[in-house]
């Protein structure tokens, strides 16, 4: 593929809630561009950007593709995304390095969750922003109704450039509200004809508030207007352009993707009133203490920003990045900010999907893959040796639920810690953590699909086989009152023998206060140069914890008294005498169960709001506050215990259909009624 100026190039992502057609909206760019042969079917796995094998199996998009194209003189990086909630990452991804974002919409279904949850991040970010309104052909399409949501949820600067001709299976065309000409796709290509004389008149009135709505962002050209003239088309295009280019309008034109019908004009808007990568504002990076703005200029210092990972089994990793600055050259060597190490870049091609295509030279604003960088992963700054620069990256999705995973055999617990980090590499959504207290290792996603796709390309991709299970919850156990206890450790046999007993008082201490040693022993009964041990032993039997494992917290330690043998009296009997100190104080006592409690955030719409309270009240939840968020939704604060949240992600998603969302971080320990404690001792002992 040849080398564009930066004028010439496009930088799109399709975004939307999962089941818009972007896929499919893709294939039809590529398809009317002459870039593949023929329309591939999601159905059967054939299209461009859905070529693995887990997206064919569940016949939907689980991470972004590109898929470069040439349009009327144009380079266009097409960046297909993900729309199923699980796999947001890849959108936000995708958004890092857009110049325009199009968010595709159905006609059917309207406006739907996760179409709200990506213009917020694109609109925090100030990201240009189109929309195209697809599944005009099929049953139940309504134009008008989509166009009204858009503009009770997104605001006024929804303008419709278009507006369809036919309903339902009967649209066959578009009516251009800036030319006031149609477009009939009859013969399967868009022919300009008069607009159908049963709606010139909606045009016309459509048309002008069309117009005055874009001149009103012009002082000359609102006062030309005002004055009785009318504005031209490429007065109005280019005005439209810098609303664009702003974020103040958000054009709207419409077709349909499996048709296809108006996919061409839509190529048309991207190269007309998209923005290319030099119009909007610079990219500002840090550099040490300071923020400094990047030129998007072909002849500056080569910067790259690395925004997707893939782990090929056949070529390795691969590395697709944006050039923000410079040119980017075959065999180039830069330095990556994060960790100070020289990269080569060798191997610098482009994909459309699966289908790698060489390059020779990648300008400012263009998009490419190297291939085999050794220490750069997703998110990382490519830049000349003593230019310590990085930008900044879009926040990823929270991981929401975990799967504890142990691998099948000794084989595969050898590949499991390299596979996992390759993966992470290729997902910044995913986390994995060793739990010390549980002695599991979670895998953490942003929901149960990303976790199972996550394991079956572990199998895939790595020949790894996993085992899961259930995490458990890190319960620990404390004392209510104080308690005195003996430990007394005695053991003979041929030669020297051990000996050495402490007595310890066991007293209560504040939540979350942690654990104390006190030494208060007078007249020598145990030795100085013992007493370490005595607490060594202590503080080993606090950490393991009693009858299932679960660590003994919030205790303060008393050594009062003790005695010692001159011959068989050693730091290890001394250490024994702690440990078994603690574990007749335990006995001696009636301990307490603490579980862990979270602060939990949930975002709803306000029609939700009383389900999901109630949901959390039964969760023995206490909610904290309420107060408004935006686009009308409803945030909920409550402190709830942690194990009633494990699978909060899932249960979320069904109590709201989706439409909710949540956050939740480690808030403090509390006591577990003593009727569930029964029931966590009887379930880990088998009674």
């Amino acid at each position: 593929m040849k080398t564009y100026p930066v004028e010439k190039i496009r930088n799109v992502a399709l975004v939307g809630h999962a089941g818009v057609g972007k896929t499919t909206l893709a294939e039809a760019l590529l398809f009317r561009a002459g870039a593949i042969e023929r329309l591939g079917r999601i159905e059967d796995g054939t299209t461009v950007g859905d070529y693995d094998d887990e997206a064919k199996a569940r016949g939907l998009s689980l991470s972004l593709s590109l898929a470069p194209f040439e349009w009327k003189g144009y380079k266009i990086n097409l960046i297909d995304t993900p729309g199923y909630a699980d796999f947001l990452g890849d959108a936000y991804a995708a958004l890092r390095v857009a110049d325009l974002a199009i968010f595709v919409v159905s006609a059917v279904e309207g406006v739907e969750v996760g179409t709200k949850l990506i213009w917020r991040i694109a609109e925090a970010n100030e990201i240009p922003r189109m929309v195209f309104i697809n599944k005009l052909d099929k049953e139940r399409a309504d134009f008008q109704r989509t166009l009204d949501e858009l503009r009770d949820t997104f605001g006024a600067g929804i303008a419709p450039l278009e507006l369809p001709i036919g309903v339902e299976a009967g649209f066959h065309g578009i009516a251009d509200l800036l030319t006031d000409t149609a477009y009939l796709y009859d013969s399967g290509h868009g022919e300009k004809a008069p607009i159908p004389a049963e709606m010139e008149e909606q045009e016309h009135i459509v048309h002008d508030n069309l117009v005055e709505g874009i001149v009103v962002a012009d002082d000359d050209l609102l006062a030309k207007y005002l004055e009785g003239e009318v504005p031209s088309f490429e007065e109005l295009e280019r005005t439209l352009a810098a609303g664009v280019d702003h974020s103040t309008v958000f054009p709207v034109v419409c077709g349909s993707a499996t048709v296809p019908i108006a996919v061409d004009r839509l190529a048309d808007f991207i190269v007309e009133i998209g923005p290319s990568p030099k119009d909007l504002k610079p990219a500002v990076v840090a550099a040490g203490d300071q923020l400094i703005e990047i030129t998007c200029d072909p002849s500056g210092d080569p910067l790259a920003y690395v925004f997707k990972t893939i782990s090929d089994p056949y070529v390795g990793k691969l590395s697709l990045f944006k050039v923000m600055s410079g040119t980017i050259r075959q065999d180039i060597n830069l330095y990556n900010s994060r960790t100070g190490s020289s990269e080569r870049l060798h191997n610098l091609l482009t994909l459309r999907g699966k289908e790698q295509l060489d390059i020779d030279a990648v300008p400012a604003g263009d998009i490419a893959v190297v291939a085999k960088l050794n220490e750069t992963a997703t998110g990382d700054t490519l830049a000349p040796k003593g230019t310590p620069v990085s930008l900044d990256t879009l926040a990823s999705p929270e991981p929401l639920l975990s799967f504890a995973i142990t691998a099948a055999t000794q084989a595969d617990e050898d590949k499991l810690p390299s596979a996992l980090r390759r993966l992470q590499e290729e997902d910044a959504a995913l986390g994995v953590e060793h739990n010390a207290e549980t002695g599991q290792m979670l895998l953490w996603g942003t929901g149960e699909t990303h976790l199972s796709v996550t394991i079956d390309r572990l199998k895939r991709k790595f020949g790894v086989t996993v085992v899961t299970e259930e995490p458990r919850v890190p319960f620990r156990w404390t004392i209510n009152a104080p308690v005195d206890a003996e430990g007394r450790y005695k053991k003979q046999s041929g030669g020297h023998g051990q000996f050495g007993i402490a007595r310890v008082r066991f007293e209560p201490l504040e939540r979350g206060a942690g654990n104390e040693f006190v030494d208060q022993i007078v007249g020598g009964s145990i030795p100085r140069q013992f007493i370490p041990a005595v607490e060594k032993g202590v503080m080993e039997e606090l950490k393991a914890g009693h009858e299932m494992g679960y660590p003994i917290v919030d205790v303060r330690v008393v050594c009062l008294d003790g005695k010692y043998h001159s011959v068989d009296s050693s730091e290890m009997s001394f250490k024994m005498a702690g440990k078994l100190a603690v574990r007749e104080a335990m006995s001696a006592s009636r301990p307490v169960l603490l579980e862990p409690i979270s602060r939990l955030e949930v975002t709803v719409p306000v029609e939700f709001q009383g389900d999901v309270m109630k949901d959390v009240t039964g969760r023995r939840g206490r909610v904290q506050a309420t107060e408004a968020a935006s686009y009308g939704e409803q945030r909920v604060v409550a402190e709830v215990p942690t194990s009633e949240i494990m699978r909060y992600a899932i249960d979320l998603k069904s109590i709201t259909g989706g439409a909710g969302r949540f956050a939740s971080q480690h808030s403090h320990y509390d006591f577990l009624p003593q009727n569930l404690t029964d029931r966590v001792v009887r379930a880990s002992t088998g009674d």
